[in-house]
């Protein structure tokens, strides 16, 4: 396993983490920002309301200029997809990347922009909570020897599919449409056909697939795309407040060491709010990072 060590890991290439990483890096810190190339900036065609702009840029450019920035002040910009983020007793955070290596940090800012709304799927949002979960480690033991599936076909949804594979009498992974992006294990049921709705009452009963088939299952866990900031921090134990992260006046959240930043806290989904935050995340995590590493020193 290829384990790297950080002072800081900013999740997110967009215009907060790319703002956090150049005041982390202005501070001497050691710095991964890690995200794919895929910011919700880059759709903006046309951007003339952004301070200092002698000409009107497209937001695929000034997202380019803002990671060229990073590179420069010596953030190591690493293109990959974080699938899990876990905190550990002695304070540290691991991230584990699709592509195998697991980075690890005293502090972690997440900002990979607003959280995903649920696929429109009938009958899923009442079942939330009842049988359809976002998070495998958080609630795949309550569905020991039960029946389950994971929809999604990506990289994440893999890494919640062998999350389950322990536990789980049987796992089914139903991919609403797509072809799988990796190779599923024998004892996994493959359904290729978009799912129509899900039935239950209390609980989840059955999916109901564009085919007419119905799967009696007990669990879905929904795992498409990629993991949002919402999706990591619900796994750390932290609870979102209208589809956003809950963070102070210092980007803070509930969990010490762990920061957000941008849309996925909810705020305006304006370019000038998401570098704001990132830098004032970044300025609370200097000192904690700091304070962190010397309590870690031998006396």
């Amino acid at each position: 396993m290829n384990q790297q060590h950080y002072d800081a890991l900013v999740i997110g290439q967009g215009p907060a983490g790319c703002s956090a990483a150049l005041y982390l890096c202005r501070a001497g810190l050691c710095v991964a920002v890690v995200g794919k190339r895929d910011s919700a900036l880059h759709g903006a065609e046309k951007i003339e309301n952004y301070y200092g702009l002698a000409q009107p840029l497209s937001g695929l450019a000034l997202s380019d200029i803002g990671r060229g920035q990073c590179r420069t002040l010596g953030a190591e910009l690493l293109e990959d997809e974080v699938l899990s983020l876990d905190w550990l007793e002695d304070g540290h955070f691991t991230a584990a990347l699709a592509s195998g290596t697991v980075l690890q940090a005293p502090a972690a800012l997440l900002a990979t922009g607003k959280a995903k709304t649920a696929p429109a799927i009938e009958g899923l949002p009442g079942l939330v909570g009842k049988g359809v979960s976002y998070c495998a480690v958080c609630d795949g033991f309550l569905y020991r020897g039960r029946s389950v599936a994971v929809l999604g076909g990506g990289a994440y949804a893999k890494h919640e599919m062998e999350a389950l594979l322990p536990l789980a009498g049987k796992v089914t992974l139903l991919t609403h449409g797509a072809e799988p992006e990796f190779a599923l294990p024998e004892t996994v049921t493959l359904f290729r056909e978009p799912l129509l709705r899900l039935q239950g009452e209390d609980t989840l009963q059955t999916a109901v697939l564009s085919d007419g088939s119905e799967l009696p299952l007990n669990g879905l866990f929904v795992a498409m795309g990629s993991a949002s900031a919402g999706d990591l921090a619900v796994k750390l134990g932290i609870r979102l407040e209208k589809n956003a992260i809950p963070v102070n006046a210092k980007q803070e959240t509930a969990l010490p060491g762990l920061y957000a930043a941008g849309d996925c806290t909810g705020s305006f989904a304006q370019i000038a709010f998401a570098v704001a935050e990132g830098a004032k995340a970044a300025l609370a995590m200097t000192p904690y990072i700091r304070k962190a590493k010397h309590q870690r020193q031998p006396a």
